[in-house]
């Protein structure tokens, strides 16, 4: 029925009907047709927002009257709107006190409820009668009001700017008219205003220090200027889009959080490595930038168990895994930490692994970029790979390295990926072939110890070394004294029992020598 001509009561009487239609909704919703179901969401959603327009101007009276006290609205509001108990009372008494601060005396402003309809606050109400501004948004932007008026460049832009405000707000919620802030003072700022803005946002703008649950990802709070985001996002945008790889056929399952961080990384490790070079640092830590202290049994590393942890920086307590610590060894400059019995450290050592600046030069000229076949990742992005690693008594030399991106060089090692080095390039350009089978590194590893073990000397046993010093003190044949002294120079240096037998027959090796 039409109630527009009708009083308080005849409207009392329609809410009544349209809470009792409301009731038990869902008895009678089986029946509906998809259509009807979108037809009645709207009218459904358009009753809730008259009703939430109502309950608004019902507050503001009460307030408006001096029925309730301003410090009593919250409780007035919880008490008698208790579907509010869960969220939205607050805003809705702030915004009542808000709106009638002086009592009854704005009820000569205009026509019906509210301030002058001009002001910014009589650009807000507007919405809210109309239903299109809840309370928690009217609260946003009253907020951001508030933050904005000293430096508006005069009253006149203040309606224009709340109308901004809540041109934004209603399609997309009150979280984003605080992103507005920037845009209103740079078009409706008084003179300077948004340069000070930026110089406090400067002075404002910090990296926290990390904080590393046990175990767990190492966390970080940042906050920067807009300058400063832009930077930031210049560097590690074009790094981190998904990078699927055409050749391979290899899909980018990387989420966008972990190709961020990824492409944040390799900034940083990009920037270290020039620094480094640019002050001309060691051979051994040319192109690394990044010098790692770690606490780890060399046994565990070797046997790839246990962790390393992170000592002598912020990020001490950090524990990082056997195959982490393996691949770091590529790159990074892990630096060894002699300890006594005690934990005392007796010395710390020098990085001898790392390939030096004209080795690095050679690998950019050679591999022009990362060897990871399909990758485009440019040679100043990549790093420098023991292809059999460093740890398994790999050589730092270019017969043993090929260029490598973050990603890759990461996706080498989880998978156990082996090369081929060749002296001079394939059909396609290419002096680096990767084995793309998981576990080909391990394969070629043993196949290679197996080499080495036939042509390394056997260990020497305690017979063999009785032989051998039985055959130097022989006074008649000199050549076999001579070949069993050669002998036994091979095995001196590898061989623990050499020095156990050394031990007992020291009168006879001094004269033999």
């Amino acid at each position: 029925m039409d109630i527009g001509g009708c009083g308080l009561g005849e409207r009392r009487a329609a809410l009544e009907s349209a809470r009792d239609a409301l009731r038990d909704f869902v008895s009678v919703l089986g029946s509906a047709s998809g259509s009807e179901l979108i037809e009645l969401m709207g009218l459904v959603d358009e009753v809730a927002a008259g009703a939430g327009a109502a309950r608004a101007v019902l507050t503001v009276e009460a307030v408006g009257r001096g029925e309730v006290a301003p410090g009593e609205a919250h409780a007035w509001v919880r008490e008698h709107a208790p579907s509010l108990r869960q969220g939205g009372a607050g805003d809705l008494a702030k915004l009542a006190c808000r709106v009638a601060p002086k009592g009854a005396l704005w009820r000569g402003q205009g026509e019906g409820l509210g301030p002058d309809p001009a002001s910014a606050l009589g650009v807000l109400w507007a919405g809210v009668v109309l239903g299109d501004v809840g309370p928690q948004l009217a609260s946003a932007a009253m907020r951001e009001m508030n933050r904005l008026e000293p430096f508006l460049a005069g009253e006149d832009v203040r309606a224009t700017v709340m109308q901004g405000l809540l041109a934004l707000g209603v399609p997309w919620g009150p979280a984003t008219v605080r992103s507005l802030r920037p845009a209103m003072l740079a078009k409706y700022g008084a003179q300077g205003a948004f340069d000070d803005l930026q110089e406090r946002l400067g002075k404002a703008a910090k990296l926290s220090s990390p904080f590393v649950a046990s175990g767990d990802l190492t966390q970080y709070e940042l906050w920067m200027t807009p300058e400063q985001a832009a930077v930031l996002e210049a560097a590690i945008g074009p790094l981190s889009a998904p990078r699927p790889n055409e050749e391979t056929g290899e899909r980018d399952l990387r989420g966008a959080g972990q190709r961020r961080v990824e492409a944040l990384s390799d900034v940083c490790a990009r920037f270290a490595a020039a620094d480094a070079d640019d002050k001309g640092g060691s051979e051994g830590a040319a192109g690394s930038g990044v010098a790692l202290h770690l606490s780890m049994d060399l046994k565990d590393l070797l046997d790839a168990t246990g962790s390393g942890e992170v000592v002598g920086s912020t990020a001490t307590g950090a524990m990082l895994s056997p195959s982490v610590v393996r691949r770091l060894a590529c790159s990074a400059a892990l630096i060894p930490h002699v300890l006594g019995t005690a934990g005392e450290v007796l010395d710390v050592g020098r990085v001898e692994r790392l390939f030096n600046r004209a080795q690095r030069r050679a690998l950019l000229r050679r591999d022009r970029g990362c060897t990871y076949p399909g990758c485009t990742a440019p040679a100043g992005w990549a790093k420098a790979h023991h292809v059999v690693h460093w740890i398994d008594g790999g050589l730092t030399d270019l017969d043993n390295a090929a260029l490598l991106c973050q990603r890759h060089h990461t996706l080498v090692h989880d998978r156990r990926y082996v090369a081929d080095v060749l002296v001079t390039p394939d059909d396609t350009g290419r002096y680096v072939v990767w084995d793309r089978t998981e576990g080909s590194y391990d394969r070629y590893l043993e196949r290679l110890r197996a080499e080495r073990s036939v042509a390394d000397p056997q260990p020497l046993s305690p017979e063999q070394l009785t032989q051998l010093l039985a055959a130097i003190q022989a006074e008649d044949d000199p050549d076999e004294r001579h070949w069993a002294r050669v002998e036994l120079e091979l095995y001196q240096h590898d061989n623990d029992l050499w020095h156990e037998g050394l031990a007992e027959h020291s009168d006879c090796v001094d004269h033999a020598g």
